[in-house]
């Protein structure tokens, strides 16, 4: 069962791809001999072979092997596409960012090979527990043997206290939940996170690109200082070299002039430190450029104004105060928040939290839209780790969803850690749970599959067990022989077999 839905998946993984070469000849090439930076020409009906973006053309594609859903997806030139998805119109020229195992799709089928060689807390369990029950049934086996004289009864009694049943009932659970999270974007790691999330009862969400959409958009730009279009050009080009969504929204303006900023440094949390000619410049959140530079009653009456409108801000500032400017950008609230954490409530999770690095205006006004029940805004990465810890030793079992690498040092921390599939590759590395098509949705499916899955595990282990007292009471009353006890003895693993088959039954998310 483990090795039929891991090369179903391996199946689905391309194999090769066509290579454009700087002549524009193209060549059949080998996956695993890609390299970023080449281009892949991709027609309709083929299988998109590698990670990358549109170069030209335009695309109808259908991710749902990525993403768990069959709707067909229409992309441009620079979005996203992902090996082992298919082309179903179109023809486009695609930038390799990814080729063979590095890809999405790769680290999928890797982190399912994992998750199924891992074990759960119940795993762990039996398996100590058939290491000395197995001994125990042929002691007793022996014992009867010598006291009654009966070497067929001795044999039946080893014959029918077989745990075979017990053994293959949780890896059973295990792998049809695990397969059937992987179907629908949901990757866990291991059936232990399954254990881990039964036991959650308040779940930490960071903002930016976990409740809200993670695009959001500039919709001011307050000059205080210096030229207008300059302090623009000079903005985005330190902002490009960012993976901050907000970072990514001023990288988005448009620009007459392309600076080329040196020295960058990343101030985690907070913003980016870089040379642009003989300036030094800044750009991050108000705490960052307050703490270095100072304030204002101007600055801090403008920030006031654009975060009361719900805005979150980034400044852009040169050390010397020859330059300065405001950037207030909004995002936009995910259309599933709301009634995702309406419905995690009623799974029982006691407290839903935001941990955001952004200003207390904002946080509040995405908030107020939803059933948070605590709010903390402006808190450094270090600092949303430290929360949770001090959660953990308040007695509480608390999970964290974030998208960044900001959010490594929480995930990190967390009982369980779920990356958005949007995130980072530092995000999903740290998680224990990574739901792929970046969907409020497939948290509450995945809360939903993994107590079904530890309670298919529970209802497993009493049927084998029930069977065997059973067989054993049938056997010393007369009523089994060897030949109708070795029947149900392979009638019970027949049912526990069948009763994990019912956790591969798609999960509704309403």
């Amino acid at each position: 069962m483990t090795g039929y839905s891991t090369k179903q998946l391996t199946e689905l993984a391309p194999q090769t791809a066509v290579v454009i070469d700087e002549d524009g000849n193209t060549s059949n090439e080998d996956v695993d001999f890609i390299d970023p930076g080449d281009m892949v020409l991709i027609k309709t009906g083929n299988q998109v072979p590698v990670d990358g973006t549109i170069k030209t053309g335009t695309a109808v594609l259908n991710e749902a092997s990525i993403t768990g859903e069959s709707r067909l997806v229409k992309k441009h030139p620079g979005d996203a596409v992902f090996a082992g998805t298919i082309l179903e119109n179109g023809t486009v020229t695609v930038n390799t960012t990814a080729a063979g195992e590095d890809t999405t799709f790769g680290k999928i089928i890797e982190l399912v090979e994992e998750a199924q060689d891992s074990q759960a807390k119940t795993q762990r369990f039996i398996d100590r527990f058939a290491r000395y029950y197995t001994p125990v049934v042929l002691l007793v086996a022996i014992m009867i043997g010598l006291i009654t004289r009966d070497v067929r009864l001795a044999i039946t009694v080893m014959v029918l206290g077989c745990p075979g049943a017990l053994v293959i009932g949780i890896p059973a659970s295990t792998v049809a939940g695990i397969g059937n999270g992987a179907r629908q974007g949901i990757l866990f790691k291991g059936s232990d996170v399954m254990d881990r999330i039964k036991h959650i009862d308040a779940i930490a969400f960071d903002k930016t690109g976990t409740l809200t959409v993670g695009k959001p958009v500039v919709t001011s730009v307050n000059v205080l200082n210096g030229d207008r279009q300059m302090i623009i050009d000079q903005a985005v080009a330190v902002e490009q070299r960012s993976d901050h969504p907000l970072a990514q929204a001023i990288g988005k303006l448009d620009r007459k002039y392309d600076y080329q900023p040196t020295d960058i440094q990343t101030i985690k949390g907070q913003g980016i430190r870089a040379q642009i000619g003989e300036g030094e410049y800044l750009l991050g959140n108000p705490t960052l450029i307050k703490d270095l530079l100072g304030t204002s009653s101007t600055l801090d009456q403008l920030i006031d104004q654009l975060t009361s409108d719900g805005n979150s801000i980034v400044i852009f500032a040169s050390m010397d105060h020859h330059e300065l400017a405001i950037f207030g950008i909004k995002d936009q609230l995910r259309s599933q928040a709301q009634s995702a954490l309406r419905q995690l409530k009623a799974l029982g999770v006691k407290r839903l939290i935001m941990l955001t690095g952004d200003n207390e205006g904002t946080a509040h006004q995405i908030a107020a839209n939803l059933p948070i029940d605590e709010v903390h805004a402006a808190m450094l990465p270090q600092g949303k780790a430290d929360y949770l810890k001090q959660q953990q030793a308040d007695g509480h079992r608390i999970a964290f969803i974030g998208d960044g690498i900001n959010d490594s040092p929480a995930l990190s921390a967390a009982d369980v850690a779920v990356a958005m599939g949007s995130g980072t590759d530092v995000a999903m590395d740290v998680a224990d749970l990574v739901l792929v098509k970046s969907d409020l949705n497939s948290l509450v499916t995945s809360f939903r599959l993994a107590r079904r899955t530890i309670t298919n595990m529970n209802e497993n282990i009493l049927i084998a067990l029930l069977t065997v007292v059973l067989l054993f009471i049938g056997l010393f009353v007369g009523y089994i022989e060897m030949a109708s006890g070795m029947l149900i003895h392979e009638l019970s693993i027949l049912i526990v077999i069948l009763n994990s088959m019912r956790l591969m039954k798609r999960i509704s998310q309403n």
